[in-house]
């Protein structure tokens, strides 16, 4: 059995943990698939190289509307796809090689699973050392579907790499990564249905935006909400599934068919593949490693971090806790702590949302005293330009305090517009000192935060 003063488990956010300052140790890096882990090869990356080409393909669908003479003629799926993919993975082979090459490094291909405390096995070789961090990730669900698994469906780390665009793509879930892949092969002239349970799209969500984006999609593709499957088969080269919907009459039965099949039914956090209950490690009753605020597990000498341990499972997350424990596995006496009270998240779909903080429907459960506002794109000079009657900004505040709890964004550079929010909430700036203590550039599109807040 092979010491090491570090193992890391886990080349995506977990790979920069190392550093110069770590020249001097030995350290293992386990890794069962690709380095760079799902943000670059299968995520984050990949989805919005994709989502960037559908912006312009929509851009061109818009343009009569506004009297320019555009118009979409279509998209190369093939070519959209080895673009993107000629760029990352070679990105990817070159981590690897890097940390191959490294000359206090040993990579491990494979599978890791703990067999004890801080002992480790991969693929028949047992490693230890006195420091691990586990930083191995999610895999995406897959629901009990009575013949499901038999049918060849797609999930996130699949649908990218598709051959061909299928004509009619079939999307089982209403979150972010439904609403991100589903839209963009619908922007390239795919048919999309959405088969979701609940009354909309991204349930977690405020109300109001929530409601817009699920009214969009609506004008866009077929939407079926209320609605679950109960089976699934392959007929010829394609999909026939069985649904139920809640019809005002009671339930209703029907058959639909798709070319393809994307299951976006979320993601579970890898530490039962790991076997971390054999190493002593808890987790909690969706799986999560359990950490403190210092990224430390329940076994001493261990630290998580990222999807594994975090629910939120947001990449600008995992990176911001691999720097707390690299700072922590060098300086044991003098550790910093994660801050995760100001987290801002984006759904890269179209319309565009961006949040930070609570719902309103998070502050009426917890009974507080707020106030809100919700300020059209439109009554903006940029928004009116663009004859925007869709998008909007939304703002929460404490009633007393005037300090913001939470803001909520729909429509174009959402997830660009939020950061200023973000920052005067990290900077603990009141709606009002946000609002008047600092220029906003006129016509910029920023100003419709500005009038946000002042209208708070």
């Amino acid at each position: 059995m092979r010491r090491f003063d570090l193992i890391v488990i886990g080349t995506g956010s977990g790979n920069s943990v190392i550093g110069p300052e770590h020249d001097g140790w030995e350290i293992a890096v386990i890794e069962r698939s690709l380095f760079g882990g799902t943000c670059l090869n299968v995520g984050c990356i990949p989805s919005k190289m994709y989502v960037y080409a559908a912006e312009l393909a929509e851009l061109a669908s818009s343009g009569p509307r506004l009297g320019v003479a555009t118009r979409f003629d279509g998209a190369d799926w093939a070519a959209i796809r080895d673009r993107i993919f000629g760029r990352i993975d070679p990105i990817a082979a070159a981590g690897r090689q890097y940390r191959i090459d490294g000359p206090n490094v040993t990579v491990y291909e494979g599978a890791a699973r703990f067999i004890g405390p801080r002992r480790v096995e991969v693929d028949g070789e047992v490693v230890t050392a006195d420091r691990i961090v586990i930083a191995a990730g999610a895999r995406p669900a897959r629901p009990d579907i009575a013949g499901l698994e038999s049918c060849g469906y797609h999930t996130s780390d699949t649908i990218m790499r598709l051959e061909t665009r299928p004509e009619r793509l079939i999307v089982l879930g209403g979150g972010y990564i439904a609403a991100e892949l589903g839209g963009v092969l619908g922007a390239f002239g795919s048919e999309v249905a959405f088969v979701i349970r609940g009354d909309g799209f991204l349930r977690n969500e405020d109300d109001d935006i929530r409601s817009r984006f699920t009214e969009a999609y609506r004008r866009r593709f077929e939407v079926m909400t209320h609605t679950r499957v109960t089976s699934a088969v392959r007929v010829g080269g394609g999909f026939e599934l069985e649904v139920v919907s809640e019809g005002d009459r009671g339930p209703v039965r029907r058959l639909i068919r798709g070319d393809e099949l994307l299951v976006a039914a979320g993601r579970v956090p890898n530490s039962d593949t790991l076997n971390v209950a054999a190493a002593g490690i808890e987790v909690d009753g969706s799986g999560y490693v359990v950490t403190d605020r210092h990224c430390r597990t329940s076994l001493e000498g261990v630290w998580a971090l990222g999807d594994i341990s975090n629910p939120v499972q947001l990449k600008h997350v995992a990176n911001h806790e691999a720097r707390v424990v690299r700072h922590n596995l060098t300086n044991p006496d003098d550790p910093i702590a994660v801050d995760h009270r100001f987290i801002p998240h984006a759904v890269f779909g179209n319309p565009q949302i961006a949040s930070v903080g609570l719902t309103e429907r998070d502050c009426r459960n917890r009974g507080l005293e707020y106030v809100s506002h919700l300020q059209p794109y439109g009554a903006a000079a940029y928004g009116w330009a663009m004859e925007d009657a869709d998008s909007a900004v939304k703002v929460i505040a404490d009633a007393g305090t005037r300090r913001l709890l939470g803001a909520h964004i729909i429509g174009p550079q959402a997830s660009t517009l939020i950061q200023q929010l973000v920052q005067g909430m990290h900077f603990d700036l009141t709606a009002d000192e946000m609002a008047r203590g600092q220029y906003y550039i006129h016509p910029a599109l920023s100003e419709v935060v500005e009038q946000a807040l002042l209208e708070l």
